[in-house]
């Protein structure tokens, strides 16, 4: 038999990502201006890794219990038990935000199912639903990318099971602002529908406090993650907080796939709980301005309010077009249509140094020109 008939059709219907595409592009290029990679690009806190060695040194190096070790998961769950008094809320320390949705996505969906995902999107999304044997269903957001809950409201049919929102988002920067996000977390509470927030970049708010759906809305399913604040992208640490018996689903499923989340480093996680992130912060709002400056006025986007990345349209051709020149010039960006239907914007990430970040403006600047 051909091995490549052994491959299941859900497999088949995921597409590799357009992100590792251009990842692997990079090692191939020469110094390259790199303004593609979605994570920090300052190193680990010493005092976060000085935890993880500890927990090495001091044996704690086989499984963890499936719902988190009792020195992480028991500080999560106070904070959380503090941010939302009053509601019963359960708790998992998971393998990475990405490990914490894919659990959620089996425990609810069944084929069939609908899934909202607003247009841009993170790339994995659609793909989680596939495995899951659900259906996406996408709410245009251009040109603003702000989500409203006349488009959600829209968009829902008999057959939704499941409204999936990130803010900050990722491919955007766009931060959703408070009064949409609690007119759809009460929709989702009135037509009995599951909301789950994405709040990865939840550190990262520039203009404004954060806020999250589970204020308005108990049911609401949150995924946290370390990954994206501490620098810990290749932990896989992450966390979900909502309804215990969805929390309990996870776990069940957990047990079964990724065990436990990575054990001696959750014991660098609960040392991270301790780590001011403030100038951490600061120091990306002022990354997030100078791209702004450097850009806008040949460059078409919405300011970013958050996480480290700015969306904006190709000044021409397709987005796919203007990435494969920008490659040609040495510079990394991921075109639009690895996060949307549509491939009219870029992605950049100005999660790199100044210095990149000015080699990137001015090749880009250069770029628009060319149009």
């Amino acid at each position: 038999m051909n091995p490549a008939d052994w491959i299941s059709t859900r497999s088949r219907q995921t597409e590799v990502s357009g992100i590792r595409k251009v990842f692997d592009l990079g090692r191939s290029l020469k110094d390259p201006i790199n303004l593609s990679i979605g994570q920090p690009h300052f190193d680990v806190p010493e005092a976060i890794r000085e935890a993880a060695k500890a927990a090495i040194d001091g044996g704690k190096n086989g499984y963890s219990v499936t719902q988190g070790a009792a020195e992480l998961r028991d500080r999560l769950l106070a904070d959380v038990q503090t941010a939302y008094p009053g509601q019963e809320r359960g708790l998992l320390v998971t393998s990475g935000t990405s490990g914490g949705l894919l659990l959620a996505i089996l425990a609810t969906v069944n084929p069939g199912d609908e899934v909202i995902i607003p247009d841009p999107y993170f790339v994995s999304y659609p793909h989680l639903v596939t495995l899951a044997g659900g259906k996406s269903v996408f709410v245009d957001t251009y040109p603003d990318f702000r989500i409203t809950p006349e488009r959600i409201a829209a968009a829902m049919t008999e057959r939704t099971k499941v409204v999936l929102l990130c803010s900050p988002s990722n491919p955007t920067g766009v931060v959703a602002d408070p009064e949409a996000i609690r007119a759809i977390a009460e929709l989702c509470a009135q037509r009995g529908v599951l909301l789950i927030s994405d709040e990865i970049y939840k550190a990262f708010h520039f203009d404004g406090p954060p806020r999250s759906a589970a204020e308005w809305n108990p049911q609401t399913l949150v995924i946290e993650g370390f990954g994206k604040t501490y620098g810990m992208t290749g932990w896989r640490l992450g966390w979900a907080h909502g309804p215990k018996p969805l929390i309990e689903e996870m776990t069940k499923l957990q047990q079964f796939t990724f065990v436990c989340a990575p054990s001696v480093l959750q014991y660098g996680g609960a040392a991270a709980l301790d780590f001011d992130v403030t100038g951490i912060v600061a120091d990306y709002r002022n990354k997030r301005d100078r791209i702004v400056a450097g850009l806008r006025e040949r460059f078409t986007f919405t300011v970013p309010g958050g996480a480290f990345y700015l969306y904006a349209q190709a000044p021409w051709g397709t987005a796919t077009e203007f990435v494969t020149e920008a490659i040609r010039r040495n510079l990394l960006i991921i075109p639009g249509n690895s996060f949307s239907r549509r491939d009219t914007h870029f992605r950049l990430s100005f999660a790199t140094t100044d210095e990149t970040l000015d080699r990137g403006i001015a090749v880009l600047n250069e770029l628009a020109q060319k149009g």
